[in-house]
């Protein structure tokens, strides 16, 4: 697939099914996005893989947050938050490690550099025919979750990246004109 094929066709995948990633097709989506845009070198990511029981210990961590954060919670709605992700065999979370006090590159920079890295795994799975899906959602920004993946206090996640051999076929995307979001200054 050549490169501008690959940026236009990209798509997200939203039903994925085993087996996860081989370690050779995980190394390349790291190559990948160790290629985002990185001023001065800060490399402000890291990436924490789920697969296995890790998987289940993730979803431990999602229940506890909202056990956490809703006491009176039913069972039932546990077990569905605790089941959510075992929608695909493996999650990459792609967490932005904020280097502080850096008068060029400020923070938002940094948060950018690690969706540009998050987007370079998206990019790097299509590329070799896995499906993918970027995934957000609360937990990202719980306190009992940040604390159970040891992240530090400028850490933030910015991804939970699914991924899996694709399950279904992918959604048509609507055809944009570019004009219709770009200003010109000529």
């Amino acid at each position: 697939m050549d490169a501008m094929t690959l940026l236009h066709e990209r798509n997200s995948m939203g039903k994925l099914m085993g087996p996860a990633p081989e370690r050779q097709q995980l190394d390349a989506l790291y190559r990948a996005a160790l290629r985002a845009p990185d001023h001065k070198e800060l490399m402000p990511w890291r990436f924490i893989e789920f697969s296995g029981d890790g998987i289940d210990r993730l979803g431990d961590l999602f229940a506890e947050a909202e056990y956490q954060a809703n006491p009176h919670i039913d069972e039932a709605k546990l077990d569905a938050i605790r089941n959510k992700p075992k929608r695909a065999p493996m999650i990459i979370a792609v967490i932005a490690k904020v280097v502080p006090d850096q008068p060029k590159v400020p923070r938002i920079e940094q948060l950018l550099s690690a969706g540009c890295a998050a987007h370079g795994i998206l990019l790097a799975a299509h590329a070799q025919g896995l499906g993918a899906m970027w995934r957000t959602g609360s937990f990202a920004f719980d306190k009992v979750v940040r604390q159970g993946l040891g992240l530090c206090e400028n850490d933030e996640i910015v991804a939970f990246i699914y991924l899996g051999q694709p399950g279904g076929r992918l959604k048509r995307l609507p055809e944009h004109d570019p004009a219709d979001f770009v200003e010109r200054w000529d």
